[in-house]
């Protein structure tokens, strides 16, 4: 029996990865160069994978950049192309349900905890939130299974009796690695990643109401 579920948040309850990806490849257009989605799909959903990008332009012009000029600018454009997105698409009718039901909410995030708990509290979906576990609880992030870990064992339950929901590779396979059933969404960005292994995917929470989901993957 499902007892609980999981979320993580970038790109999963607030799309910050493709506003991300977009500032990054406007960069890099601006001197002359491609920021390949499989390129930059090794650093979504973790900070460890290792990925500058900064690093990145240098090696493909073959000289250094203003780096403190760069931030900059990315953190302009970041904030512009952010500021055009809200809540994804049935992410609060999830929690509306999942509080109905008497499940265990929780959110898993590789993000810091100034940066989740900010965003969270906007989105005014904060209250619905019984456990968080974020980067600054964890020696390692995602695709490190801990910060699931955690959930789950502040919960007091079984690991396949939560759903974990993300909506990138790395995030799947921590969820998948700490044992629970996983269900992913992927945004504009993470659609074009390759996934490992996963119990269901959906283009949209939208597309299927929690009680549905729940049947599916109990049956």
């Amino acid at each position: 029996m499902i007892k609980a579920i999981v979320f993580d948040f970038d790109g999963l309850i607030y799309d910050t990865e493709v506003p991300e990806y977009k500032a990054h490849r406007e960069l890099f257009a601006e001197h002359g160069q491609e920021l390949e989605l499989s390129v930059w799909g090794q650093c979504v959903g973790t900070n460890d994978s290792g990925f500058n990008p900064y690093d990145h332009l240098e090696a493909c012009l073959g000289k250094p950049v203003d780096r403190d000029d760069l931030r900059g600018r990315f953190r302009t454009k970041f904030d512009r192309l952010l500021a055009q997105e809200a809540i994804r698409p049935g992410v609060e009718d999830y929690l509306q349900a999942a509080q109905a039901l008497g499940l265990r909410i929780g959110l898993a995030s590789s993000s810091g905890r100034d940066w989740v708990m900010g965003h969270i509290a906007k989105l005014n979906v904060l209250p619905y939130f019984e456990c968080i576990r974020v980067r600054e609880n964890v020696r390692l992030v995602k695709p490190d299974p801990e910060l699931y870990a955690q959930v789950i064992r502040e919960f007091g339950i079984e690991p396949h009796e939560a759903v974990a929901f993300e909506d990138s590779p790395n995030g799947a396979r921590a969820a998948k690695a700490a044992g629970m059933r996983c269900v992913t969404v992927p945004n504009d960005v993470t659609r074009h990643l390759v996934f490992d292994e996963y119990d269901l995917q959906l283009r949209s929470l939208a597309d299927m109401s929690l009680e549905a989901l729940l049947r599916r993957l109990e049956a």
